[in-house]
């Protein structure tokens, strides 16, 4: 494997996947891929099998999801991915416009890289913001109601080493830094939440919660968030009070007779008092819906049928003859022909004439027996 990433990405690793339980780690692959991006800007190969290896899958099951969403980069990406929304409602309200003058701009297009390394632009389907467009992101913090010329100072200033402040959101940072963010880490920059905050229409809400006297019951926002382990401790505590306030079970009523004498000690069996002969069926709640329906809808010799008048339990009968095989099948290529000049696979009349002789007469083609076919007495 490659040695690639640092001590601290393998710590951060390990850190990720112990916030899952153990036979579900494999949950735990949608943030590291967002880890290796930190370390190298984009997921490598050398990312795809760095995180195949400590999940324990091969590279197809990590690359495979990582080709599927296009918050993965498969190339090497600039500091800042400038992403402008080219959707049906921005594109109204001019965002094409935006992407086009940043890419003749720019020189470059679509998941291209200016030269410098510092910006890669890329038009995006839906930024889930219609009611500021048109919207253009840096690192995924928005910036509302851009229009060409604004966009340009974005971007010029991002090249001169500037931050310049999003609508919305804390203080921009670079691809790699919010690539820890997007794997589960804190953002660990001095006041870096501190800045921005969130735009008008995000807080319409809370607003009317607040005139409405809305709030949730016992809700506390500096209830801190409990590890998995004292949340399994809580749990557990949990059911054994559980287990312990549950009422004892009654004593099963004292059973005299038998079933032959029904009224006297306890009632008679289904048994006893019908005379079926049908095998017992579990109760329905021991049985998930679906097997209930399957065996409703076709019974076979090893499913229990319900006690109903005519209702009998089929069995198995002999295995249909050579002669009856091939009276099926040639009934069924006749009722299903083949759709326009294509041939279903293995209808050369010849050879299917020839196994047939063949296992009539209880012989392969070259009259040998076919019990020793492989010299191993294995049959083909």
């Amino acid at each position: 494997m490659s040695t690639t990433f640092t001590e601290e990405t393998r710590l951060r690793a390990r850190e990720i996947i112990a916030r899952y339980p153990a036979d579900r780690s494999r949950s735990a692959l949608l943030p590291l891929l967002h880890l290796v991006q930190s370390e190298e800007g984009y997921v490598s190969p050398a990312g795809v099998e760095f995180c195949a290896e400590v999940l324990g899958l091969n590279k197809a099951q990590v690359g495979a999801v990582a080709t599927f969403y296009t918050m993965y980069k498969r190339k090497p990406t600039g500091d800042y991915l400038v992403s402008v929304c080219t959707n049906t409602m921005c594109d109204v309200l001019g965002g094409q416009a935006v992407y086009d003058t940043l890419a003749e701009h720019l020189g470059v297009g679509h998941e291209e890289t200016t030269a410098d390394g510092k910006i890669t632009l890329e038009h995006a389907e839906c930024l889930a913001a219609c009611d500021y467009g048109p919207v253009m992101t840096v690192n995924y913090d928005f910036f509302d109601n851009v229009e060409p010329q604004g966009a340009l100072g974005v971007v010029e200033e991002l090249r001169a080493g500037g931050r310049p402040m999003p609508t919305r959101g804390a203080r921009l940072c670079t691809l790699k830094e919010m690539a820890v963010q997007l794997a589960g880490f804190a953002d660990e920059r001095d006041g870096a939440v501190a800045d921005g905050g969130p735009g008008e229409p995000s807080l319409r809400g809370l607003r009317l919660a607040e005139r409405h006297g809305i709030s949730v019951p016992g809700y506390d926002p500096k209830t801190p968030i409990r590890s998995k382990a004292e949340a399994d401790r809580a749990a557990a505590e949990a059911k054994a009070k559980a287990e312990a306030e549950k009422p004892a079970p009654a004593p099963e009523p004292a059973r005299a007779g038998t079933a032959g004498n029904a009224g006297v000690g306890e009632p008679a069996t289904p048994a006893a008092a019908s005379g079926s002969t049908a095998p017992d069926v579990k109760a329905p709640d021991d049985k998930s819906p679906q097997v209930r329906t399957a065996e409703t809808r076709q019974p076979d010799a090893r499913t229990a049928v319900a006690d109903a008048p005519g209702t009998k339990l089929p069995v198995d009968g002999p295995a249909p003859a050579p002669r009856d095989a091939r009276a099926a099948e040639a009934a069924g290529a006749a009722a299903n022909p083949p759709a326009g000049d294509g041939k279903p696979a293995g209808d050369a009349a010849d050879a299917q004439e020839r196994n047939l002789k063949d296992a009539e007469a209880g012989t392969d083609a070259d009259g040998a027996d076919p019990a020793d076919a492989s010299g191993t007495g294995v049959r083909k």
